[in-house]
């Protein structure tokens, strides 16, 4: 039986969820193209959400970044840098825990500012509820595998996990075994992980792949203007 569960989740799972978040997204857009969104209620208790929005943006994409390249690029490439597995692992270690404590910080704010905030409760739903609460618990759970991998700095483990990306995108059919002796909670980590990819393409997730760049020099983050009242007379 743990056989076939590390088989499926390791090995199938991953398809599964890739396919979800490409054909999903595309469907979503095809066909609720006003829904692809990340909502807005910037104009209520503001400094959190800047604050909150920040840390956690920067740290998410921060991480994002790192897996992407620490496990898609080939083992042959960081032997011709120069670049040892343990090496390697250590900065992984560094610079993931910063972007981790950061996305986790921005992530507590934002869960404060949506739960307890009654005004920005009753115009959330569940989607956005539940979204961000499993990117919590999935900022934690990456944080929380930073004591286990303190206890391998040879980068073993690491380049094991390495072979299971590589294998998915190469369709190894033997992918799923690299990870078969990994720590439990680097498994609950890439399953929440492919969960999260699962649930992209339902969630205000999907604005990511707008890639707004235009925003990064825009003079402010909404313009609103005001109201004026006419005054008895004018």
């Amino acid at each position: 039986m743990e056989g076939f569960l590390n088989w499926f989740l390791f090995g199938i799972y991953p398809y599964i969820a890739l396919a979800t978040l490409a054909v999903g997204s595309v469907i979503r857009y095809d066909r609720e193209p006003y829904s692809w969104r990340a909502g807005s209620s910037q104009l209520l208790r503001r400094k959190q959400l800047m604050w909150g929005s920040v840390l956690f943006h920067l740290g998410v994409l921060a991480i994002f970044a790192g897996h992407l390249v620490g496990l898609l690029t080939p083992l042959w490439i960081w032997e011709w840098l120069g670049v040892s597995h343990g090496a390697k692992q250590m900065v992984a270690i560094v610079l993931g825990g910063v972007a981790g404590i950061a996305g986790i910080v921005g992530a507590s704010m934002l869960i404060h500012r949506r739960f307890f905030d009654a005004r920005i409760r009753a115009a959330s739903n569940m989607a956005d509820n539940l979204i961000i609460v499993i990117l919590w618990l999935q900022l934690a759970l990456g944080l929380a595998t930073i004591r286990v991998s303190l206890q391998h700095l040879d980068g073993h483990e690491m380049v094991q996990f390495m072979n299971w990306a590589q294998g998915i995108f190469t369709f190894n059919p033997e992918a799923a075994s690299y990870v078969a002796e990994a720590n439990l909670v680097f498994k609950l980590h890439i399953t929440l992980g492919l969960t999260i990819f699962v649930l992209f393409p339902f969630t205000r997730l999907v604005h990511m792949l707008s890639v707004p760049v235009r925003y990064m020099w825009r003079p402010g983050y909404q313009i609103v203007r005001t109201k004026r009242v006419r005054k008895p007379g004018e």
